[in-house]
């Protein structure tokens, strides 16, 4: 069970910039990087789950993408972002 609604109700209040916005790119990167934190514990305990961790890198290639793009449109959102999720660049 990756993310309950209530998480993700709760990642999208964090990082939504007007109401009902759930499509923009910072949403779509905090709910990947919480997926992305779920997969990494689950891999952890369960090494030979070939099929989340095909899943994960998956996940980690889409949130790159959507990283790049941020960065190349709006880089003080992006670095504000980064900041917020704790991810290192």
């Amino acid at each position: 069970m990756p993310l309950t609604k209530q998480k993700t109700k709760e990642v999208i209040e964090k990082f939504t910039s007007k109401p009902n916005d759930t499509g923009s790119a910072q949403v779509q990167i905090a709910l990947l990087t919480e997926r992305i934190q779920y997969l990494s514990k689950h891999i952890a305990s369960n090494p030979k789950d070939h099929s989340s961790k095909r899943g994960l890198s998956m996940l980690v290639s889409k949130r790159k993408r959507l990283l790049t793009y941020m960065e190349r449109y709006s880089r003080q959102e992006y670095r504000n972002l980064i900041k917020q999720l704790g991810l290192r660049k």
